[in-house]
C-alpha cells in the first residue's frame, strides 16, 4: 500500500521538485499540492494523506498554523507533518513541533533523506534533522520558565514509573525497536507503552514528549 503524501509550498518551482523526487517511488503517492496553508487544511480533509510536507513561510495562513489545524482536526488528526525549513532552529521550527508536527527537515536535505523522512514519518517515529538535533533540544530546554516546568511535572505526575522511563528513552531518540531491546521486551510492547503515554497526555506525536522531557526537566542537557 502507497505512502499518501501532499505537497505544501506556495513556490511552484519547489512543489514541482518534490513531486518529481516523491512520485519517482513505488511505494510513495504524491495525493496533492497547496500553495498556502488553508488549501494545505482544506486538501488534507479531503485527499487523507499519510504524510504532509509543509513549508513554513507561506503568505495567509502559515505552515505553523496549518499544521495546529491539520493536528486538532479529528479528520485529519491521524496525518504526521514533516516540516521543511532553511533554518536550522528558530521560532517557527518550535512553534511548529509545538504544534504537532513530527519533525523538520532542512530545504538542502537530499533526495534520500527526504524519501526517508517521509516512512520514517509515515511509520510512526519522529523525525528530527540529526545536524540540528542537539541544537533544538539546547533550544526548548532553555525557553520554559519556571512555570513551564511545573506544569511540565504536574503532567508526568499522570505516568507510571516504567512511562517515565519509556519517556526518557524516548527522548533520547531511540525508536520503539531499540527501546525494546533496552527495557528487553518485544517491540509491540514498546510500541504499546509509547502509544499509551501518548493517550495519557493527550499529544499527537513523539516529538511533543521529546519537548516535554525537557521543558519538565526531566531530561537535563549535557547530564
Amino acid at each position: 500500500m502507497s505512502i499518501r503524501v501532499l505537497i505544501v509550498h506556495d513556490q511552484e518551482l519547489v512543489r514541482t521538485g518534490l513531486r518529481m523526487i516523491v512520485a519517482s517511488e513505488a511505494d510513495l503517492q504524491v495525493v496533492g499540492e497547496a500553495s498556502t496553508g488553508e488549501q494545505a487544511h482544506l486538501l488534507a480533509r479531503r485527499e487523507q494523506p499519510d504524510v504532509v510536507l509543509m513549508d513554513i513561510r507561506m503568505p495567509g495562513t502559515d505552515g505553523i498554523e496549518a499544521t495546529r489545524r491539520i493536528v486538532a482536526d479529528p479528520l485529519t488528526a491521524s496525518v504526521r507533518v514533516v516540516i521543511l525549513t532553511t533554518f536550522d532552529v528558530d521560532d517557527y521550527v518550535y512553534a511548529a513541533l509545538r504544534a504537532g508536527a513530527s519533525g523538520f527537515l532542512l530545504k538542502d536535505a537530499t533526495p534520500e533523506e527526504l524519501l526517508q523522512a517521509i516512512r520514517v514519518v509515515a511509520a510512526g517515529e519522529a523525525l528530527l534533522a540529526p545536524t540540528v538535533t542537539s541544537r533544538l533540544i539546547r533550544e526548548v530546554a532553555r525557553r520554559p520558565g519556571p512555570s513551564a516546568r511545573s506544569e511540565g511535572a504536574r503532567v508526568l505526575d499522570a505516568l507510571t514509573d516504567r512511562e517515565r522511563e519509556v519517556l526518557l528513552l524516548v527522548a533520547g531518540g531511540l525508536s520503539n525497536a531499540e527501546i525494546a531491546e533496552r527495557l528487553v521486551v518485544s517491540p509491540t510492547t514498546a510500541k504499546t507503552h509509547v502509544n499509551r503515554i501518548l493517550s495519557k497526555l493527550g499529544y499527537h506525536d513523539r516529538v511533543q514528549l521529546v519537548v516535554l522531557a525537557y521543558e519538565s526537566g526531566l531530561v537535563v542537557p549535557g547530564a
